[in-house]
């Protein structure tokens, strides 16, 4: 069994403040000399360390709140606190040092610089934040996700399940006290996707942070401890939320 590196252990708590709360949130766009509701007057808290699932099928508005509660995009009406700050009182360099602080990411595509290998990619966002030891951390992790002899090959030279196990590495090197995962498993096959969010969950559980996990994956959702229905861009059914 691989040693977890020391510093993902985290003393985070269930108690206290939500560490993301969504209030009203609605969103509308133009649409052919229309108004269309893409979401509509949706509300949640998450504790610290929660498990969220997001869930619902293609064009319920999954994606569109996760945008709105990660600050990529605006809402129409209603508001978003993140980590005790509210993000439409933060401009975009605001809301953006406020992700670089608090918040990780894990997407169906990986999005990872092709250009840099994979111990690169994970050391890069410590690096951005003047970390001393960012390599060093980089290379502990991606120990731990079972790539140790793998650092140095570039994205093209992994699998899609090793890639993703790269992009696991860095969405948590930052310690992040919220991680939104997007369809983590969207590009692999059912195995390595099984693979991938055994080790999602036992990284978010060594390290404490409260996931928001979009998909349409009824078992996957099932291993959150919280979840969130949508259809038509309404919530039709809350559990543990």
């Amino acid at each position: 069994m691989r040693a977890t590196p020391d510093f993902l252990h985290s003393e985070s708590s269930t108690t206290g403040s939500p560490i993301l709360a969504a209030q009203g949130l609605s969103k509308q766009v133009g649409f052919d000399h229309e108004t269309l509701t893409i979401l509509d007057d949706v509300s949640f808290s998450l504790s610290p360390g929660s498990t969220l699932a997001i869930v619902g099928a293609s064009g319920s508005g999954k994606s569109t709140l996760l945008g709105l509660l990660a600050g990529l995009d605006s809402p129409t009406k209603g508001s978003v606190t993140l980590a005790g700050h509210t993000l439409g009182q933060l401009d975009e360099d605001g809301r953006a040092r406020l992700r670089a602080e608090h918040v990780g990411f894990v997407f169906q595509s990986f999005q990872l610089l092709p250009a840099l290998t994979a111990l690169d990619n994970v050391a890069l966002p410590l690096e951005l934040n003047g970390h001393k030891e960012a390599r060093r951390e980089a290379q502990a992790l991606l120990e731990r996700v079972g790539l140790g002899s793998r650092v140095q090959h570039r994205p093209k030279e992994l699998s899609g399940g090793e890639q993703q196990r790269v992009a696991l590495a860095r969405a948590f090197v930052t310690r992040p006290k919220l991680l939104f995962a997007d369809e983590p498993t969207g590009n692999l096959d059912t195995q390595t996707g099984e693979r991938i969010i055994d080790l999602l969950f036992s990284l978010n559980s060594e390290s404490g942070t409260t996931l928001v996990l979009v998909t349409h994956d009824e078992r996957l959702a099932a291993r959150c401890g919280a979840r969130l229905r949508l259809a038509g861009g309404q919530v039709i059914e809350r559990d543990g939320v």
